[in-house]
């Protein structure tokens, strides 16, 4: 099969299960956002020099993959996408997200102390990190602007969005200590 279907030459696309809708519909601007997120997370991924970094971000883009088929998933088709087996953002999961940000904080020993200046004092990584920081808050948003009914995937961004701050700022900090 061709990546160049033309399909969606005239402004639709086709979510999971072949329900069409507008380039333009909110859920196409979530997933959209997310599938950004993971590109960013990507380019910090490159950016490191650190096993436990690449593995953590590896780890991530992996549950942003089953999140955007989720949110590609019309809400009447979504009992028919757990049937199937494809990939669901679970509570587990956005528990063992707030783990590895509280073990992160821990680690790091550090306090919030007003804003971060991204770039400042840091690596390519972190830097990368600080981006997609900010992309993840923008997705949470549209998330939320587009209706999402599981509020587990919410509360996965919005813990994401923490976790790479302290990820950043672990990278500022020369990179020592665990990465989960």
């Amino acid at each position: 099969m061709s990546i160049t279907t033309q399909r969606g030459d005239g402004g639709r696309t086709e979510l999971m299960f072949g329900r069409e809708v507008a380039k333009t519909h909110p859920t196409v601007a979530a997933y959209g956002e997310v599938d950004e997120l993971n590109a960013a997370l990507g380019l910090a991924r490159v950016f490191s020099t650190r096993a436990p970094v690449t593995d953590a971000l590896a780890a991530r883009q992996a549950e942003l993959i089953g999140l955007m088929g989720e949110l590609a998933t019309a809400p009447e088709d979504r009992e028919r996408y757990a049937a199937a087996g494809y990939a669901r953002l679970t509570a587990a999961t956005a528990d063992s997200l707030t783990a590895a940000a509280a073990a992160l904080e821990q680690d790091l020993n550090t306090r919030f102390h007003g804003w971060a200046t991204p770039g400042a004092d840091t690596t390519p990584c972190g830097a990368a990190l600080d981006l997609a920081r900010t992309i993840c808050r923008r997705a949470e948003r549209t998330v939320l602007a587009a209706g999402e009914s599981n509020p587990d995937i919410v509360r996965y961004l919005n813990r994401l969005s923490d976790f790479l701050w302290l990820l950043a700022r672990q990278e500022a900090a020369g990179g020592g200590g665990k990465t989960t």
